[in-house]
């Protein structure tokens, strides 16, 4: 496993404060809104954008691919054969491709690739394993047009970063062809709540809470799914053969330690694996594309990476 240096190091910089200015609204809305509805809920974190510049040179397509919708990000210039598959964050039930659009623009800009950003099935309605089946359904589409299979990407945030290590695992399990590789921000994967990050890092994180991840867990496995499926929760998952992997998080986030373990746990069956622990860095980092350096720095780096 390859530990990149973290960023951040010298203090953070005053652009990477909007992100967590932007958590804290959120906290204190859900805190005092006893009877949000999840309509309610799912346009708070439509914010999400808002953290990122608007990428330039980078148009955008919608189109139902594999039965699901999502929007095709797509830089001037880049090669069409490579295809980041974005999973979007938001505990499985908030976020959008509409949230994560930008993000994942700049990921693929710097990477030279383009992005397909699924709208994939959303808990409470739809529980595990429908967000699953919808990412390898769109990467089974992109199969069938012609796309490598090593030239596939999937990469995600949060619950969207638990789903990029999945759906490989769930292509596994098929027989199929896996991506070439893995890209997790801020991977969110214990659905038992059992980090110790989550106790430690609860007067940092201005976003993730113990209640909250409860929640969202029940929405998503309600009373049936176990959660030690592997599927589910990656950190139980089998890593023999799984594609090089990159993975990172902010120090100050509850959810830290789920990158440091499924870290640790991919190394130990043999993955090429880096991560990287920015100091001071809140959840999902990245999502200043733009706005901050440490965002824009950590980027450049997953670039580097995903061309060596």
């Amino acid at each position: 496993m390859t530990t990149a240096p973290s960023t951040g190091a010298a203090g953070t910089s005053a652009a990477s404060d909007a992100l967590r200015a932007l958590y804290a609204d959120w906290s204190e809305i859900i805190a005092t809104t006893p009877e949000l509805t999840t309509r309610l809920f799912r346009s708070i974190f439509d914010e999400w954008h808002q953290a990122t510049r608007e990428p330039e040179d980078v148009t955008y397509r919608e189109e139902v691919l594999g039965g699901v919708p999502g929007i095709w990000t797509l830089p001037i210039g880049a090669d069409s054969s490579k295809v980041l598959l974005y999973m979007h964050g938001g505990g499985f039930a908030v976020g959008s491709a509409a949230s994560h659009r930008k993000l994942a623009a700049h990921v693929a800009k710097a990477l030279g690739a383009t992005a397909f950003v699924l709208d994939y099935r959303r808990a409470p309605e739809h529980p595990h394993p429908a967000q699953v089946e919808d990412g390898v359904a769109v990467f089974a589409a992109l199969i069938e047009r012609g796309v490598a299979a090593a030239d596939i990407t999937t990469i995600g945030d949060s619950a969207g970063g638990n789903l990029a290590i999945a759906i490989p695992l769930a292509l596994r399990e098929q027989g199929l062809a896996l991506p070439g590789r893995v890209i997790a921000f801020s991977p969110w994967l214990d659905m038992e709540n059992a980090g110790e990050s989550l106790k430690t890092n609860a007067g940092t994180d201005a976003l993730v809470t113990e209640p909250l991840l409860e929640g969202m867990i029940a929405g998503v496995l309600g009373e049936h799914i176990d959660p030690r499926t592997p599927l589910a929760n990656p950190l139980y998952a089998d890593f023999a053969g799984f594609p090089r992997l990159y993975i990172n998080a902010g120090s100050v986030e509850t959810l830290v330690d789920n990158a440091t373990r499924i870290a640790e746990k991919a190394k130990a069956a043999g993955v090429d694996v880096t991560l990287t622990l920015a100091e001071g860095m809140q959840h999902v980092y990245p999502f200043m594309a733009g706005n901050a350096p440490e965002a824009d720095q950590e980027i450049a780096a997953i670039a580097k990476w995903y061309r060596g």
